[in-house]
């Protein structure tokens, strides 16, 4: 069977989304690196980075199950279309906080809780974003293009986290934070354009109007009697839960490898670097045959980067040890995605995403409280180290606990989508 690696490409509704999720989570990112350098850069406390993730991930993951049960019975283009103007204002907001006017007239603690705010506004919105980008996803290909536009995807959302925090580090010299918060909005206005150009997709649930409680149970229960979703999800939440050494990397740059904020966009963009050449590449070699073995190697391959980087105190020996666990990483989310894409039925996209955004999507943020916090009490490096550690510990749990995952062949799954 010849496989054609544009074959998703090909659509041009498909296309549209590509360029909004790049625009999207260009914003997204830079906006988070920003964010990150201006708490460090008052407050000094790694602590506070710590606080950064929680204000975000409290809130993303209290309202996450609810949100998905109002994706799956709401239309997806309008539903997105909200979640973007929220970000909108969150956007905003910060552009008008780092006024220098108002920096000089109010206090740092002022600040940096107005921050928290935005922050924790933004983990709201968040909660409703992951699940309808997953769910629109489906609505614009045919299954049988699943793991092919799931690549593309994946790929067009590493070049963006690539180039967001890297500009961010850039735009910070070039234009303060002010002026990057500009360029931030400016992008997130973008991407409500190119979503505008997609026409309203239909609801394929047929339980519109279903009791809140028996939607949220229905898909509990389905991501749970599902070992091979629930093994992969619980592999990845575990994994950037304990090996989230990217919230730390303002300390890196600024104290232990004195790199300063251009060397610090260096960092923050090297594993995503590595992610976005992984994926290309994907996209000629596909990881389905025996992924589950890749998944779980590209996790512990990850895992000894990440304690490398903590060990490291050469520049360049950090960017390396970024970059190869980008690479990765790169693994690590397509199979993932394409996991779920094939075993997710049409009608419970929305909950089932957003049981993964609890399980994967808000590690990142309680990966990067964990870290603050492992900083505070260990010292910044053993604590990195410890996280990589843990990584490896969770790789070898997972091998022995779940052997369906082990198992695990995608090829099959394709070829029963290649006539849908």
């Amino acid at each position: 069977m010849t496989k054609d690696p544009y074959e998703a490409l090909r659509y041009k509704e498909f296309n549209l989304f590509l360029l909004l999720r790049f625009a999207l989570v260009f914003a997204w990112t830079m906006q988070f690196v920003v964010i990150e350098w201006q708490v460090y850069s008052l407050t000094k406390d790694p602590l506070a980075l710590g606080i950064i993730g929680l204000m975000e991930v409290i809130p993303a993951i209290s309202f996450a199950l609810f949100a998905g049960h109002i994706v799956d019975q709401k239309e997806k283009r309008k539903l997105l279309m909200l979640c973007i103007s929220g970000f909108m204002l969150i956007s905003f907001g910060l552009f008008i906080i780092t006024l220098p006017k108002v920096i000089e007239n109010y206090t740092t603690q002022y600040i940096v809780w107005a921050t928290y705010g935005l922050v924790f506004f933004g983990g709201i919105v968040r909660s409703f974003i992951s699940p309808t980008i997953f769910s629109l996803f489906s609505l614009l290909i045919p299954k049988k293009t699943y793991a092919n536009a799931a690549t593309w995807s994946s790929s067009v959302w590493q070049m963006a986290s690539v180039l967001g925090p890297a500009l961010a580090g850039f735009a910070i010299v070039w234009f303060g934070v002010h002026g990057s918060m500009f360029i931030i909005f400016g992008f997130a206005t973008l991407s409500m354009l190119f979503l505008s150009l997609i026409k309203v997709k239909p609801i394929l649930n047929p339980k519109i109007g279903e009791p809140i409680f028996e939607s949220l149970k229905e898909g509990l229960k389905f991501v749970f009697n599902t070992r091979v979703i629930l093994g992969a999800i619980t592999l990845d939440m575990v994994a950037v839960l304990f090996g989230g050494a990217i919230a730390l990397l303002p300390i890196f740059a600024q104290d232990i490898l004195h790199v300063g904020s251009q060397g610090f966009g260096v960092l923050r963009a090297s594993p995503a670097i590595g992610s976005f050449i992984t994926l290309i590449a994907v996209a000629y070699f596909p990881l389905t045959k025996n992924a589950g073995i890749k998944l779980l190697v590209a996790i512990a391959g990850f895992g000894l980067c990440i304690i490398v980087f903590g060990l490291s105190t050469w520049f360049w020996l950090s960017v390396l040890a970024l970059f190869i666990s980008g690479v990765f990483d790169g693994v690590s989310v397509v199979i993932r995605q394409t996991i779920l894409q094939l075993k997710t039925p049409d009608n419970m996209r929305g909950r089932v995403s957003s049981v993964n955004s609890i399980f994967v999507g808000s590690s990142n943020e309680l990966g990067a409280f964990e870290s603050g916090v492992a900083a505070k009490l260990m010292g910044t490096v053993a604590s990195v180290v410890f996280g990589g550690s843990m990584t490896l510990l969770v790789v070898l749990y997972t091998t022995i606990k779940f052997p369906k995952l082990r198992k695990l062949d995608l090829e099959k799954d394709l070829a029963d989508n290649m006539d849908v």
